[in-house]
């Protein structure tokens, strides 16, 4: 079986090692075993494994998954782009050239 490849940057490579790790973390903090965490999440084992070694093959479901069955951790994904400075001043940038709004979709 050909495995996928992917096109991830190394930083983001390390993003997601060090995700994993604080899953982990979490995990351990919790003295929560590795078995009841994916069992909680419905997922096996060896893809908690994958999520606690920031594979990136793993989907952003199982991620969210996982933190949902450490005691609703996923409500921290909200935060994922929350405070978009540059998609802002973009945004900014973009309205001010306009001389009107866009029209609408019928």
């Amino acid at each position: 079986m050909k495995k996928a490849a992917y096109n991830i940057m190394p930083k983001t490579e390390e993003i997601l090692r060090i995700m994993g790790e604080q899953i982990k973390l979490a995990r351990l903090r919790r003295d929560l075993t590795s078995e009841l965490v994916a069992e909680r999440a419905g997922i096996s084992r060896s893809s908690l494994w994958k999520v606690e070694s920031g594979n990136p093959a793993v989907a952003m479901g199982i991620y969210a998954a996982v933190l949902h069955a450490l005691n609703d951790m996923d409500k921290d994904l909200l935060l994922i782009a929350k405070d978009d400075e540059l998609g802002r001043h973009l945004q900014d940038m973009d309205l001010m050239t306009r001389k009107r709004a866009s029209r609408r979709k019928a």
